[in-house]
């Protein structure tokens, strides 16, 4: 697949994407780098990175996921449930032509140990941002802060309630993600895209959906993987980050931001780029 693409569908379910990058992508020896992003973001979060690596002439797809796609959100917090999320990469991978490098930060690096695990056929490397293993992310909630640093995902299984709360404090969510790292122009895409939208209830079904099928993302696995981690993240602990190591059997580099906090694809896309570039360079 070599022709640039604006959108991809699963079903009855359309998805709007954005393709930068040499289209040929001779950076990546004709493979495609499809990034994932996480809550409350969108596909614009991956704008800085996705420059670095098409200065590196790697091309990257970068959806906007199911519930943020306006024509992409089903009712009913079972259509969130991790196999179907693993379902809307894969029709994106066999849009753009398999297999991919994939890129997943927070929900979406989830996501990407999913398929990584589920469907290592369609990755040729998998570089997540973030957030751990969940496996190790599960060993971190009994053995570290990580329960009490994710309060927020037993909040979100309310319906409706979570929804009117964040709007009613908008600008208290938006100082707190200002303070986490959180840039002025990344924080006017998630009120404009997100919070002012169906989206966020879109992204909260997410967490709705944790009960059905979070499990199935625990797999080991085999395909050469980078995770990068923020030290300073105040989502994610360093119990969880350690902890993945033992959940990869293929070719594994752990990399430490000791200035970097939970938004990397928007505080560090440069050092970002250059670890995924490297990822792709070492399964030539």
């Amino acid at each position: 697949m070599t022709d640039r693409i604006t959108e991809f569908r699963t079903g009855d379910l359309v998805f709007d994407v954005v393709d930068t990058g040499p289209i040929d992508s001779p950076g990546a020896d004709g493979a495609v780098v499809v990034a994932l992003h996480g809550f409350p973001q969108t596909k614009e979060s991956w704008r800085r990175v996705s420059a670095g690596l098409a200065e590196r002439g790697i091309r990257t797809v970068a959806p906007d996921k199911r519930g943020y796609s306006p024509r992409a959100r089903p009712r009913g917090r079972r259509a969130y449930a991790i196999p179907e999320l693993v379902s809307d990469v894969a029709a994106l991978v066999d849009r753009v032509g398999g297999p991919v490098h994939l890129v997943g930060h927070d929900w979406g690096a989830i996501v990407g140990w999913a398929v990584t695990a589920q469907r290592p056929e369609l990755v040729r490397s998998y570089t997540a941002l973030s957030v751990p293993h969940p496996a190790a992310f599960l060993t971190a909630l009994g053995t570290s802060s990580q329960a009490l640093r994710s309060w927020y995902m037993a909040a979100f299984q309310m319906p409706v309630v979570p929804e009117r709360t964040v709007r009613a404090v908008r600008s208290r969510l938006e100082a707190s993600l200002r303070r986490s790292g959180l840039d002025d122009e990344s924080l006017a895409v998630v009120r404009e895209r997100v919070v002012g939208t169906d989206a966020l209830t879109g992204g909260m079904n997410w967490y709705r959906a944790m009960p059905f099928g979070l499990g199935s993302a625990t797999g080991d696995i085999t395909v050469p993987t980078t995770f990068i981690w923020g030290a300073r993240d105040a989502f994610l602990t360093r119990t969880g980050a350690i902890e993945t190591a033992a959940h990869v059997l293929g070719k594994y580099r752990f990399a430490v931001v000791d200035d970097g906090g939970h938004w990397l694809p928007e505080t560090h896309p440069t050092l970002v780029a250059e670890l995924v570039a490297d990822r792709i360079d070492s399964t030539r």
